[in-house]
């Protein structure tokens, strides 16, 4: 991957825009590009936490596992975001595994030192890691709450919603959402079983709120949904 490439990436990259042409070539000039297989690991818990990275294409979903095995998935990272960022502010091991979903990724890697390094001079940059640092904060906390006071449905109900606020697409007056999730990926973010996913995707395309075939989801009424 030439230089040029590697800009143009990072010129599209929101985190980035307040970057003048020096401090994106060198940005650039530190940056390693991968390509991941689908299902594959990025990175593991136990592993040093001194890189972070970048999503250019396909979808990266970030996890931990209870002390009786099951999955549980705290993220999912979609292109032009960062992930495996908290070596900026000291984790030194990694607790969380990163892994590809159902296809390749790409990937831009970086040392924690080096965006440390380029942090120190551009106040603008600081600012925005760490209003990141703070909407991931607010994620999880009203994570936490959706667990706490709401039902197994109604938090299946909110993934798709909020996903589809996110990252779907408008077809008439429905909205469609292309993802890379099994209803087990789905049970593992809102702390459901796969049965009760399926129980409640069928319920709603039985109630013509939503069609769903694998990789799609189709809304019919978003304010019905909601």
């Amino acid at each position: 991957m030439n230089l040029e490439a590697k800009q143009t990436f990072l010129r599209q990259f929101p985190l980035f825009e307040n970057l003048n042409a020096e401090e994106l070539e060198q940005l650039s000039s530190m940056m390693e590009f991968r390509v991941k297989p689908r299902f594959s690991f990025i990175y593991q818990p136990d592993e040093a936490s001194d890189h972070l990275f970048f999503l250019a294409r396909g979808a990266v979903k970030i996890g931990t596992h209870s002390t009786d095995g099951k999955e549980v998935i705290k993220h999912l990272i979609h292109p032009m975001a960062m992930f495996g960022e908290l070596g900026l502010i000291g984790e030194q091991v990694r607790k969380e595994f990163a892994q590809a979903l159902k296809e390749d990724v790409h990937i831009y890697v970086l040392k924690v030192t080096d965006l440390q390094r380029l942090m120190r001079y551009n106040f603008a940059l600081t600012t925005k890691i760490m209003n990141a640092f703070g909407s991931r904060l607010i994620s999880a906390e009203t994570r936490l709450e959706s667990l706490i006071f709401k039902d197994a449905r109604t938090r299946i109900v909110d993934f798709i919603v909020e996903s589809v606020n996110k990252r779907g697409s408008r077809v008439g007056y429905e909205m469609l959402l292309r993802h890379s999730l099994t209803h087990q990926d789905i049970a593992n973010i809102t702390c459901t079983s796969r049965q009760t996913v399926t129980l409640v995707l069928n319920e709603l395309k039985k109630s013509d709120l939503i069609y769903f075939n694998r990789g799609k989801i189709l809304v019919r009424d978003m304010a019905r949904l909601t």
